[in-house]
């Protein structure tokens, strides 16, 4: 997602990970969202639109936790086992499932 390689700290050079990156871009591009979203909500002071915009949100969270779940788990893929990845995917049902039940 973003071209990130290398990163000067302290005088040395520091990698990041392409994932980690594009999970962190994800997350701030997410929470950008966010903030315009709330800042909609001001500029158009009424309740029901406001709502309305909000509502819009709902669909939004689920889908970066998908996508930034899935980015960490193709990065890691070669580390787990099959039983790790059983386990990762329940847990992920599991926390779409409370999210999403009405």
């Amino acid at each position: 997602m973003f071209p990130i390689h290398d990163c000067v700290q302290e005088g040395r050079t520091v990698t990041i990970d392409k994932f980690v990156a594009s999970m962190a871009g994800l997350r701030f591009l997410s929470g950008s969202l966010e903030i315009a979203v709330a800042l909609i909500m001001l500029k158009v002071n009424d309740t029901e639109k406001a709502l309305a915009v909000n509502s819009l949100l709902a669909l939004v969270g689920p889908l970066v936790l998908i996508t930034t779940t899935t980015i960490g788990l193709i990065g890691i893929a070669d580390k787990l086992n099959w039983t790790k990845i059983a386990w990762i995917v329940a847990g992920v049902t599991c926390l779409l499932i409370g999210i999403l039940k009405k």
